[in-house]
């Protein structure tokens, strides 16, 4: 399929129920070796309805965003994934772009993140929408042991 007519048949919409195991299914695919379990995918869809959005492309998605609400004017950004083949397409800015402005409608003036310190493709994403990476640099084991992670942050 070309860059055109997926570009006509996708569409960003705020991700639904019957959406989980497609979601479920896409995230296992972009972060193979650390996917949400199911039920925390179902737990935070369930939680969170209004702060999850997908690239529908019809039969599959083709990424998803998924953000935590407003708590005093700050949200996080829990995941961005992005089906392999698909990836350095512009589906993780326009997702981003997406939960970023959904954000700052609902009041929020501050967004962090969390990436995996040798993520450059990401972390350059996330550079050149305005997040800027924690001073101390990358925080270890921040999810267990080998588990390093940058965090970043953007003011809205």
């Amino acid at each position: 399929m070309s860059r055109a007519s997926q570009e006509r048949r996708l569409r960003i919409r705020a991700a639904t129920e019957e959406d989980l195991p497609r979601v479920v299914r896409l995230d296992e695919e972009a972060f193979p070796t650390a996917p949400y379990p199911y039920f925390v995918l179902r737990q935070l869809l369930a939680s969170f309805p209004d702060f999850v959005f997908v690239v529908d492309m019809g039969e599959e998605l083709g990424g998803y965003v998924l953000s935590t609400p407003p708590d005093a004017a700050r949200s996080w950004i829990l995941s961005l994934g992005i089906s392999p083949p698909l990836q350095r397409q512009g589906l993780g800015r326009q997702l981003m772009t997406r939960i970023l402005g959904h954000l700052r409608t609902r009041g929020v003036h501050r967004v962090t993140l969390s990436v995996e310190p040798r993520n450059d493709t990401a972390i350059a994403l996330y550079r050149s929408l305005g997040f800027a990476p924690d001073p101390g640099g990358p925080r270890p084991d921040y999810f267990g042991p080998g588990e390093d992670r940058l965090l970043m942050t953007l003011a809205l």
